[in-house]
């Protein structure tokens, strides 16, 4: 019988039966394989999941600090406005520190404000505030406070030659219509 002679039918059938037999059956030598793949594959996950959480914390801490940068500038140029003022300039100033305040502090600032305008007006009084030094207390994406410490020069009719008083200033900041604005202003 010569190699001719063999049914070429069953050769073949006896191959794919062999290949069906070997894919089907992982060897024993495959497994690790598998496992090595597995684990670089939960390894790449991990790392991916680790990198987005990382990447959102960064991101975060970079809007807080951005916020606090951004609100304790705002709360230097209105102490300045707050404690600055010219007699001959009531309405124009009452008008600048209302635009800068919001909540409590606005309603309390408007309720205030007439007694306050004929007082400063009767007794000639001025004031120009410079903000010495300012550092953020607490803050938020939204609420900051500051702490500020304002040399206030003062002269009225009383005390024509100016005087210095010396202010610390606790301010909240609330971030409204993309704003910030004074909510709360305390001088302990």
């Amino acid at each position: 019988m010569t190699v001719t002679d063999v049914d070429e039918p069953d050769v073949e059938a006896e191959v794919e039966a062999v290949e069906e037999a070997v894919v089907d059956e992982p060897s024993p030598r495959r497994w690790p394989r598998l496992v090595r793949r597995a684990l670089l594959w939960a390894l790449i996950v991990g790392l991916v999941g680790v990198c987005g959480f990382l990447g959102w914390q960064v991101w975060e801490q970079r809007q807080l600090d951005a916020a606090s940068r951004d609100a304790q500038q705002a709360a230097v140029r209105y102490a300045q406005v707050l404690t600055s003022i010219d007699s001959n300039n009531v309405d124009q100033n009452f008008a600048e520190v209302l635009n800068g305040a919001t909540g409590e502090f606005k309603d309390m600032y408007s309720q205030s404000s007439a007694q306050l305008r004929q007082l400063l007006v009767d007794n000639k009084a001025t004031a120009h505030g410079v903000v010495i030094d300012s550092a953020v207390q607490s803050a938020s994406t939204d609420k900051v406070v500051v702490l500020l410490f304002v040399d206030q020069t003062v002269s009225n009719t009383a005390t024509p030659d100016p005087r210095i008083d010396r202010s610390r200033i606790k301010m909240t900041l609330e971030k409204v219509d993309g704003a910030w604005r004074a909510s709360k202003v305390q001088i302990p």
